[in-house]
């Protein structure tokens, strides 16, 4: 059941705020970055992806940790694995692209990933729909590019906004 309403969650969070995050952008590897990828992707968790054996990052976003716990209503869950299934469910199978300029301290491009939007020509940006889903957070010391989308999802209490949680960051800090 809960699943269920994971799943139902997502899709209706989709289609609210979907049009928000369709880019009518050109799908040309120059339009964000130097460097392209374009395929299926496999997921590492809620901020990571695997392309042809090369480990992305998502830019400007940081999702749950995969055994992170967060609450609602004082009840554990695990938010680090909610994220994941959440990428895996935005991705659906469809080949994605990933354009990045810069790579991050363990060689891992730094990218801007997209799969293709249900509007003829448009594409839904995975990381700022992680963000507005409640899924990750922005990761405001290197971008405030999904500040945005980051205060919608807070204002709308969904996802991790809508119990507590730890910063992944912070998380991070303590327990790895």
């Amino acid at each position: 059941m809960k699943k269920l309403n994971l799943i139902l969650s997502i899709i209706l969070i989709l289609f609210l705020f979907s049009f928000g995050t369709y880019s009518q952008e050109s799908s040309d590897p120059d339009s964000y970055g130097s460097s392209y990828v374009k395929g299926n992707a496999k997921v590492v968790d809620g901020d990571t992806i695997v392309i042809k054996n090369l480990r992305i990052r998502l830019f400007g976003i940081d999702a749950p940790e995969k055994n992170q716990i967060c609450k609602i209503n004082s009840k554990a869950y695990n938010c680090g694995h909610t994220s994941t299934e959440a990428l895996k469910i935005l991705i659906n199978g469809h080949r994605v692209l990933c354009q990045w300029k810069n790579l991050d301290v363990y060689g891992r491009p730094l990218a801007i990933c997209r799969v293709p939007g249900r509007m003829e020509g448009s594409t839904i940006v995975l990381n700022a729909m992680m963000v507005i889903t409640g899924n990750a957070v922005a990761y405001k010391k290197y971008s405030k590019k999904y500040l945005d989308s980051e205060n919608s999802a807070k204002e709308s209490k969904i996802g991790i906004w809508r119990g507590e949680f730890d910063m992944p960051w912070d998380w991070r800090r303590k327990y790895k």
